[in-house]
């Protein structure tokens, strides 16, 4: 019973923090799906990664936040309060989850586990031979509570990320990961520097306090 009481407390907690978080007050105002958009949206506009014309690949896409936010940087016209812009989209979007997405104007969607080799394969088909200019993934496993099992999830994942970045993204693009903080991290940290030029790491302000996930950005494949 006590156990019951303690979950039913915390739960409250996290709703009353949820709704009263101005990040979510804001994607909802704005018409982002979800508050992760802000994430992006800080790491772009402290590095200026994303442009008209460029073709962004984005990875974990589901709910959609961090494409929509794609989607306003690539169009000459954004909709007031609207989570998608309006007018001509001025570049090319691929996004990819293992979840469904709720389609986003302008985007193309792969439903899928990056995991695998046939979806993979599925979305180097969506690239039609094109190289991608900018790789943000926002991919995250479901945690055990494991630290080794945790720590070994999450560095597969990047790592199939910096794979994935290294045959599929211009030499001069950048990637965007996010990883944790844990056993995995210095690991992913030397792993982004052997394969990049330069690499920051980001907590941007949108990330809650309490989590330990921060981002990667490696701009500029070294040469093989």
């Amino acid at each position: 019973m006590k156990d019951k009481v303690k979950s039913g407390k915390v739960n409250r907690a996290w709703i009353n923090d949820h709704v009263n978080d101005p990040y979510v007050k804001l994607a909802k105002l704005e018409g982002y799906r979800a508050r992760a958009a802000y994430k992006l949206k800080e790491i772009d506009e402290s590095l200026g990664l994303i442009k008209p014309g460029q073709l962004v690949v984005d990875l974990g896409s589901t709910p959609g936040a961090w494409s929509q936010y794609v989607r306003r940087k690539m169009s000459p016209k954004t909709a007031v309060g609207g989570g998608a812009a309006v007018g001509e989209l001025n570049g090319c979007i691929i996004a990819l989850d293992i979840l469904p997405m709720e389609p986003v104007e302008g985007v193309a969607f792969v439903l899928g586990d990056f995991r695998e080799p046939e979806v993979l394969q599925r979305l180097a088909s969506e690239m039609r031979g094109r190289l991608a200019d900018v790789v943000v993934s926002d991919m995250a496993p479901n945690l055990s509570g494991i630290a080794s099992a945790d720590a070994a999830r999450i560095e597969n994942l990047v790592e199939l990320a910096l794979e994935f970045a290294q045959t599929h993204m211009k030499a001069r693009g950048t990637l965007v990961a996010k990883v944790f903080h844990g056993d995995a991290y210095e690991v992913l940290v030397k792993r982004f520097r052997e394969i990049f030029v330069t690499v920051k790491r980001i907590k941007p302000k949108a990330s809650r306090d309490k989590s330990s996930e921060t981002f990667l950005v490696g701009v500029g494949l070294k040469a093989a």
